[in-house]
């Protein structure tokens, strides 16, 4: 008598979203529905859209008007995307501006199931202030911890943008029992900027989300923006990783674009299995990590 071991594939199809905004944002929310649509009529079941998708990204300056651009969560926004994404049978990835109460303003992405439900939400847990990405003026940090939602086609972790330099985000998403790590985003270069500096910080965010993914055995998408805007061009290059950081998928820099990616979410089993970096960590060992620093002080 003869035995093997079948795997048995789970595929899922994940779209992604890349897009130019505008200063409206009836127009960019509407253009996003349609870019949703695109996405479903070539499969996708998961979709992502960039980093606060529906404005320009207004964090360049620190001006008191682009508060009116905040929404509540759930709200208007996500009262049109979940009743698209009923219609359509997908799930929804929704980067949005969002006004807790008077005063309080978070960076929140929410999910929507396919059957058109609210799923939550996350707020971005690490705040950049740059020249250019002056987000702790509009934004308070996250207070709904790491989080994973259960969709119809995989269970799902959401990071975004700078939550994406820290591997603790990713590593505990992951432990929570994400299959996929998804990070809306919006980054790219200084126009100011030298091509080389550009270049090294392009290859520095893909390599790290890449890392991400062997780290953890597990798929990462990064959906960027494209275009110019006050300064800074959007370097565009959404892209998916497989476990073992393999890119399956890498978007123009320039363009945009809708991609339909299908993904064997079995195969992290394998990749957990061979290299084993879950089974040897030494969790015994990792106390001193929420030191903001270890030095004899």
């Amino acid at each position: 008598m003869f035995f093997w071991t079948i795997t048995m594939k789970k595929n899922v199809k994940l779209g992604l979203v890349q897009m130019t905004c505008s200063p409206n944002k009836e127009d960019n929310l509407e253009k996003a529905i349609i870019r949703i649509r695109q996405a479903a009529e070539k499969g996708a079941q998961i979709i992502c859209l960039q980093e606060l998708f529906t404005s320009l990204y207004f964090c360049d300056e620190e001006n008191y008007d682009n508060f009116a651009l905040a929404e509540s969560i759930p709200g208007p926004s996500t009262d049109a995307l979940q009743s698209l994404a009923g219609e359509l049978g997908v799930v929804i990835i929704a980067s949005l501006f969002e006004k807790r109460t008077e005063g309080l303003y978070h960076n929140t992405t929410a999910v929507l199931d396919a059957d058109g439900s609210y799923l939550g939400k996350y707020r971005k847990m690490h705040i950049p202030d740059d020249p250019g990405f002056y987000e702790k003026f509009y934004f308070t940090p996250g207070d709904l911890g790491y989080k994973v939602f259960k969709t119809k086609f995989a269970t799902i972790g959401v990071l975004i943008c700078w939550d994406q330099w820290y591997p603790e985000a990713a590593r505990i998403t992951s432990l929570m029992g994400a299959e996929i790590l998804f990070y809306p985003t919006a980054i790219g270069w200084s126009t100011k900027q030298d091509e080389e500096t550009n270049q090294e910080q392009h290859h520095a965010w893909q390599t790290i989300q890449s890392a991400h993914a062997v780290a953890n055995g597990v798929h990462v998408v990064g959906v960027n923006r494209v275009g110019e805007e006050a300064g800074v061009k959007f370097w565009g290059g959404s892209f998916i990783a497989n476990p073992f950081g393999k890119l399956l998928y890498k978007g123009s820099v320039d363009d945009e674009e809708v991609h339909v990616q299908e993904i064997d979410l079995a195969k992290s089993d394998s990749y957990r299995v061979h290299w084993p970096f879950l089974r040897d960590r030494r969790i015994d060992s990792y106390g001193q990590i929420v030191k903001r620093f270890i030095d004899e002080g």
